[in-house]
């Protein structure tokens, strides 16, 4: 063989290792996450997420979109403050919770991380309950009281009581309550509420909280997060930042499809829906008591936003937030764009 013919070849090998060595350097760059975190909180409102891991429902939508097997972490943390920084750490890769912290997070990272919502997983209403019979309404609160909500001034409890307060005093007396607030996980909260030993006097919580608490003769509701809103409204939603979708469009595809397979799940039938929440949480109430809180006509499984640009409005005006979004899409990503959200 002639040495062109040597150099040649030589070099054909060289090129087809270096295509070879880099093409793996390339498919390694774009190649997902192969675990994926998550994180909910307390509560009937986080149903989806239980039975999507439960039935292994993300993973299974990854192996069939390519991905292969991949690993689904979950953590439960009492509140959206929580959340927030566990995701803007990068500790985490999708979190769950009310509408103020996402709306306080999405208002925060526009720019560079971008943090949107990729829909709601329920419309529920939230009470605010008491057991100190002089508290006819919020008026009626004083030095003495306290209340304990999922986080001060950041959890959707804390905001809707900013607006029933805002409603009741004025805008400029919008946190004319915050400083009887307490921050408490919702199971914490009831057993204060109903203890009868605490300074707790009120709890502003959610399913299946606000429901047990009412059962205990004395204790009333005197705040419905739909009566300050005017209507049915989102209560939990599901995000991340745009960065991790970018990097994890099939992942975040598969988080997506999901989702919407769990809510359909439980809508198809709320009584087995019920029974995995008594398995999965423990909780020493039963299946048929679960399920009639479920079966409330004001409770919904959805992926559709529901009255979140009141709370984003709401929010701005008071200075809450610096940046208002013009619809309710800026706040979430496409794949909810073509729903009827509000």
């Amino acid at each position: 063989m002639g040495r062109c013919n040597v150099k040649y070849l030589s070099f054909i090998l060289v090129a087809a290792i270096g295509v070879f060595v880099l093409g793996g350097a390339f498919g390694q760059a774009f190649a997902e996450d192969k675990e994926v975190r998550f994180a909910r909180q307390y509560g009937i409102s986080y149903l989806p997420l239980m039975i999507m891991e439960k039935y292994k429902l993300v993973e299974r939508h990854a192996k069939a979109a390519g991905l292969g097997d991949i690993t689904v972490t979950w953590k439960t943390l009492a509140g959206g403050a929580d959340m927030n920084d566990a995701l803007l750490s990068k500790s985490l890769d999708f979190v769950s919770g009310g509408v103020a912290p996402m709306i306080k997070i999405w208002a925060k990272t526009k720019g560079n991380f971008d943090v949107k919502a990729l829909g709601s997983i329920n419309s529920m209403p939230l009470y605010l309950n008491t057991s100190n019979p002089k508290v006819k309404n919020i008026k009626d609160f004083t030095e003495s009281d306290r209340i304990a909500l999922p986080a001060v001034k950041v959890s959707i409890q804390a905001v809707t009581l900013q607006m029933a307060a805002a409603k009741a005093f004025g805008d400029a007396n919008y946190q004319k309550l915050d400083h009887l607030t307490v921050t408490m996980a919702h199971p914490d909260g009831m057993t204060a509420l109903l203890s009868g030993k605490s300074e707790i006097s009120g709890h502003f919580t959610a399913p299946p909280f606000q429901y047990q608490e009412l059962e205990k003769h004395g204790v009333r509701t005197i705040v419905n997060s739909y009566d300050v809103l005017g209507g049915p409204a989102s209560f939990n939603l599901v995000w991340t930042t745009s960065e991790y979708r970018k990097a994890n469009p099939k992942t975040y595809a598969a988080v997506v499809a999901a989702m919407e397979e769990a809510i359909n799940m439980i809508n198809k039938d709320k009584h087995a829906a019920a029974k995995s929440y008594v398995e999965i949480t423990k909780t020493k109430q039963s299946v048929d008591e679960i399920y009639k809180m479920m079966s409330d006509p004001l409770i919904q499984f959805t992926i559709t936003p529901l009255n979140v640009m009141k709370y984003a409005d709401f929010m701005y005006r008071v200075g809450a937030i610096k940046v208002k979004p013009g619809t309710w899409k800026d706040m979430f990503f496409p794949n909810v764009h073509n729903l009827p959200g509000s």
